[in-house]
């Protein structure tokens, strides 16, 4: 690497970016550098015009500089909600691309995915896409190879699923430049318990029983997958029951006995969380966002969305746009 042999990190930081997901990826690369007795990694914060950015907790941070004066970094994070964007994004995709053909491996974090994969430079790459943003970023990017797991890691371009991951790739990086004693080390600093890799799959709340933390029985967690396959073109309980081989009676035994719930209000709260995650983090009409759930029209859409979350999908679109307008205030992430 350039530099000594140093690793140049940098991340670009947007308003609303998680806090967290900088910090978790900072410490473990600050420790391996106090471990090993050397500079082995070094970062920078920049922003797209070298303004000062405020994360999803509403604390501010001082850009040492802008993107465009981003030069020699070996690694590039984007670090952002799902709905920030430059302000010139020409000019902003140019500068991502040109780092690019210069060797910069170009890389995003939880809600970071979305700019990089806006300027087109994940065309052809798969994506890590945090399970909470995944129905937004499908409706969004639906030609991009998006991925459950932890990490998705190329020669080229790394992207991860939130802070905790964002730690297990700075343990990987940590093992590729000093070894993998001192990556373990610097796990066992912060009490990390394992460095997951590529293939792990992100936990996701619809794997366990509520209040328990256990995982669904089989039975029940293989009608959960069939129901996230059909969010758009929904599957009728008896088809589940056909596919697993057992009769739909014995899936609303185990769907009572495991969540409380019958299987198709449990499939109805899946589409219903999906249809938030696009009414917060899309622009997309709210017809169109009924028919990705598989509703015909907007009416049963809207019924069924008050009934979960108190209010329409147009007064929840309101009520957060006037949240980041009126209070000036970036949209939590994670």
């Amino acid at each position: 690497m350039r530099k000594e042999n140093r690793i140049e990190i940098v991340f670009l930081l947007f308003d609303g970016f998680p806090m967290a997901c900088l910090t978790s990826v900072i410490e473990p690369l600050r420790a391996a550098n106090e471990i090993a007795g050397q500079e082995a990694f070094c970062w920078s914060l920049v922003s797209e015009h070298g303004q000062k950015v405020r994360s999803s907790a509403g604390v501010r941070f001082e850009a040492e500089r802008p993107l465009a004066e981003c030069r020699n970094a070996d690694i590039l994070f984007l670090l952002s909600s799902p709905t920030s964007g430059f302000d010139k994004p020409n000019v902003g995709n140019g500068a991502l691309r040109n780092l690019g053909r210069h060797g910069t491996v170009l890389g995003g974090i939880s809600g970071g995915v979305f700019p990089l994969v806006r300027s087109g430079l994940m065309n052809g790459h798969p994506v890590s896409v945090h399970w909470c943003y995944e129905a937004a970023f499908l409706a969004e990017f639906p030609e991009i190879d998006a991925r459950s797991e932890v990490i998705v890691k190329a020669a080229t371009r790394y992207t991860a699923a939130g802070a905790a991951a964002g730690f297990d790739l700075a343990l990987h990086l940590i093992e590729e430049r000093l070894g993998g004693d001192i990556a373990h080390e610097v796990a066992c600093w912060f009490q990390h318990p394992m460095m997951r890799g590529a293939g792990v799959r992100q936990q996701v709340p619809a794997a366990t029983m509520p209040d328990t933390g256990d995982s669904l029985p089989p039975l029940v967690a293989r009608c959960v997958e069939l129901f996230g396959g059909h969010m758009s073109e929904p599957i009728s309980i008896a088809d589940v029951a056909l596919q697993i081989g057992v009769t739909p009676r014995q899936v609303e035994r185990a769907f009572k006995q495991a969540t409380g719930q019958s299987p198709s209000h449990y499939y109805r709260a899946m589409r219903m969380k999906a249809a938030r995650q696009m009414v917060v983090y899309t622009k997309d009409p709210i017809a169109e966002i009924a028919a990705a759930i598989g509703y015909g029209s907007v009416a049963p859409l809207v019924t069924h969305y008050r009934s979960a979350f108190g209010l329409s999908p147009s007064e929840d679109r309101r009520r957060i746009n006037r949240f980041r307008v009126e209070d000036n205030a970036p949209l939590p992430s994670v």
